[in-house]
């Protein structure tokens, strides 16, 4: 009975994450279509709600691996989850960032991954792992997500001016104490040394991991 409970939560979970990255995904491509460039200004409003909702529930994931629903490592997939939360809830959902093209071009990375990944467990939760689908998901997430680690980098450079503003003139628009707005742009470059440091150990694990998987897999294939 454990066993289906916790079948049944982690193919709703995935089913879940499927359908809102598929929803977003498909709402953003729909829109540039229509309306071209245009589209990015309003990237944020139209599709920023389901986005956090679901970048919120990815903090599951660490329980899934923590608890062994999972087997993946925990660290890359922490990773990952800090990166997305810390900058979708620190510096994106701020006005005055949330009409930049690197917007748009960040959430198309993360909804790939997530398309690239959910899909994947969906079918191995069901019994019926899909092996082109599991290599297309272990070979492409790598370069996608280095892509993702670059866009985060340059959101967070494209933030340091606006808060290194001096304090007290009408450009510095965040409603934040001022002790913030002072010490703000040295933790974003803290932060940027980080995900430079993080980004880049994460993606030798995923490497690492990729390797075990498919090996794994191989054998198994072989077996059959």
């Amino acid at each position: 009975m454990r066993f289906s409970l916790s079948l049944a939560y982690l193919f709703s979970y995935n089913l879940l994450q499927f359908c809102g990255h598929t929803w977003i995904f498909a709402n953003m491509t729909a829109r540039f279509l229509s309306f071209g460039e245009d589209a990015q200004a309003g990237t944020f409003y139209f599709v920023g709600f389901v986005m956090g909702v679901c970048q919120l529930l990815s903090v599951l994931e660490l329980f899934h691996i923590a608890d062994g629903f999972e087997e993946y490592r925990l660290f890359p997939r922490c990773m990952q989850v800090m990166e997305r939360n810390v900058l979708l809830f620190l510096l994106i959902s701020l006005e005055e960032f949330q009409s930049k093209p690197i917007v748009c071009v960040q959430f198309y990375l993360w909804n790939i991954l997530g398309l690239l990944r959910y899909p994947h467990e969906l079918f191995c939760l069901t019994g019926t792992p899909y092996w082109k689908m599991l290599w297309v998901h272990q070979t492409l997430s790598v370069p996608v997500y280095l892509l993702s680690a670059v866009t985060e980098g340059i959101s967070i450079v494209h933030m340091l001016p606006y808060w290194s503003e001096s304090e007290g003139t009408d450009s510095v628009q965040p409603k934040v104490p001022a002790s913030r707005c002072i010490y703000f742009p040295y933790m974003l470059m803290g932060w940027l040394l980080l995900l430079l440091l993080g980004s880049s150990l994460t993606a030798l694990l995923l490497l690492k991991e990729r390797k075990e998987i498919l090996c794994r897999w191989n054998k198994k294939l072989k077996k059959d």
